[in-house]
């Protein structure tokens, strides 16, 4: 009451004064406790107060941007591919990746776009990883079988055409797994029409160029085709777009050194260069200088013995001036000769390089020839796809023509 007195004059006299004021001023003092007391905290669960304890301690973050929406739909039993939600980045992030030769041979990728270059890769057993597409229809053009096994994603038109090489795209591309020549399952019309023809690579550097070539060895009905070191990528999208299917027809070994190569060659083989100088022309040092034309230059006489690999091989200045080094002179005859007596493999040169003098050595060192294909003076060399062409048809020619005759004898054998 005192309290009370203190806080409100006069108003403790007069409540003891009327009836139940006693009662009244004692609620007054309990009232005066209340106002004192602290308020209470209400404690959160456990959880809650150590991850209010650690949001104190720590700045805060900004929450992550949520995740595009994944829609699935069907194309077919057991046959399911994902939508691309707005601002899905994996398709351009996947092709500007997949067309670097660093990350190809990194990761063990290849791009594939167009409709007849992905079906063949799965039809010769490449392994197919991803596959953007933009109509359902495309799908139903494909194995089944194998694309069961990848991941479907369907994107729109637009996008591809961003992304695509092709003047018209076809809104199909294919992230692979780099295809290992030894485990394809080549087309079986390839394998009956194929010859004891082998085509060897060397320093062709233009992607087009190097394409052509696959095609041409492919129609030929080449066994094999090696590509030295300097040699472009052959999975490279240029060289596939040109090459039309080729890597998948035939085996295709790539960055060999020279070392190398004739382990990879077929026991007994001869290995032929092509060339495009005339044997009837003025005797010149056997030699191959820096950056000549597409089929190397030829010696003067048309029928020089092969000579050994000398221990060191002496360097002179050819008329441009650039270092070139010397290499074993090789019976050179044309192209159209007979070649082919035994398992043969040529060796076409890239235009800017020219041919490497490790071929003239491995050429000495079967019994090979400069093949030559005469053009008329005054036009330094031929294009090294027109080359390669040329010369790998005449082979063809020649064996097949070889076939036939030994077919005919057996049939009609001579009766002496």
């Amino acid at each position: 009451m005192a309290a009370l007195g203190r806080l409100c004059p006069g108003l403790g006299s007069s409540l003891l004064r009327r009836p139940g004021g006693l009662r009244e001023a004692a609620a007054g003092r309990r009232g005066v406790r209340a106002l004192r007391r602290s308020p209470v905290k209400v404690l959160p669960p456990q959880k809650e107060r150590s991850a209010a304890a650690e949001a104190r301690q720590s700045p805060r973050e900004p929450p992550p941007p949520p995740l595009p929406a994944v829609e699935r739909s069907a194309a077919g039993p057991d046959l399911w591919y994902e939508k691309a939600a707005p601002g899905d980045r994996r398709l351009g992030k996947v092709v500007t990746l997949a067309k670097s030769k660093k990350f190809r041979d990194h990761h063990g990728k290849v791009l594939l776009e167009g409709h007849r270059l992905i079906k063949d890769a799965l039809e010769a057993g490449a392994v197919l990883q991803t596959l953007f597409f933009s109509t359902v229809v495309h799908l139903k053009e494909l194995p089944e079988a194998e694309l069961k096994r990848a991941n479907l994603v369907k994107v729109k038109f637009e996008d591809i055409k961003s992304w695509s090489d092709l003047v018209t795209p076809q809104g199909l591309i294919g992230i692979f797994s780099k295809p290992n020549h030894a485990k394809m399952s080549y087309p079986a019309t390839q394998l009956s029409s194929s010859l004891p023809l082998l085509l060897i690579c060397d320093n062709i550097r233009d992607p087009g160029n190097l394409g052509t070539i696959l095609r041409s060895a492919a129609g030929a009905g080449c066994e094999k085709v090696l590509l030295t070191k300097g040699c472009v990528d052959p999975w490279e999208p240029k060289v596939l777009r040109a090459g039309m299917g080729a890597h998948f027809r035939l085996p295709i070994v790539a960055n060999l050194d020279w070392e190398s190569v004739p382990s990879n060659l077929p026991a007994g083989i001869q290995v032929c260069v092509a060339d495009n100088k005339d044997p009837g022309a003025q005797a010149e040092p056997a030699s191959v200088p820096r950056g000549a034309g597409g089929a190397g230059s030829a010696p003067g006489n048309p029928r020089a013995p092969a000579k050994a690999k000398p221990k060191a091989a002496p360097e002179h200045e050819d008329e441009a001036g650039a270092a070139g080094v010397c290499v074993p002179e090789l019976a050179v005859q044309y192209y159209y000769e007979n070649w082919t007596q035994t398992p043969v493999a040529v060796v076409i040169g890239g235009e800017t390089h020219g041919l490497s003098p490790d071929a003239f050595y491995l050429a000495a060192s079967t019994g090979g020839k400069r093949l030559v294909i005469p053009v008329v003076p005054g036009v330094d060399s031929l294009n090294s796809a027109i080359a390669a062409a040329i010369v790998l048809f005449e082979g063809k020619r020649q064996l097949q023509q070889r076939h036939n005759q030994e077919d005919k004898m057996q049939k009609f054998p001579v009766v002496g």
